[in-house]
């Protein structure tokens, strides 16, 4: 597989739970309630808020993703058999 098929079967779907995640979060989370470490108010407005933690949501989950399909590679760069029990 070459890498830019290889990136987006990594950060299409992260994107995808990404925008999950968020809808999860910020369903209980009021992003103008937030505070840092619980004193002073974020002074962000809700849609910087949200953009940014939809950022930080989806650069999780695709180094998430990159690291698994990193870990399905032999040492000589080719994709491991699936079901390898060794």
């Amino acid at each position: 597989m070459t890498s830019t098929p290889r990136v987006m079967t990594i950060l299409w779907p992260s994107f995808a739970m990404a925008g999950v995640l968020e809808g999860v979060v910020f369903s209980v989370v009021d992003p103008a309630d937030l505070r840092w470490f619980g004193h002073a108010p974020i002074g962000a407005s809700p849609q910087a808020v949200y953009t940014l933690s939809f950022l930080l949501f989806w650069a999780l989950i695709s180094a998430s993703g990159a690291l698994t399909a990193l870990l399905g590679f032999d040492a000589d760069g080719t994709q491991a058999p699936a079901g390898r029990a060794d």
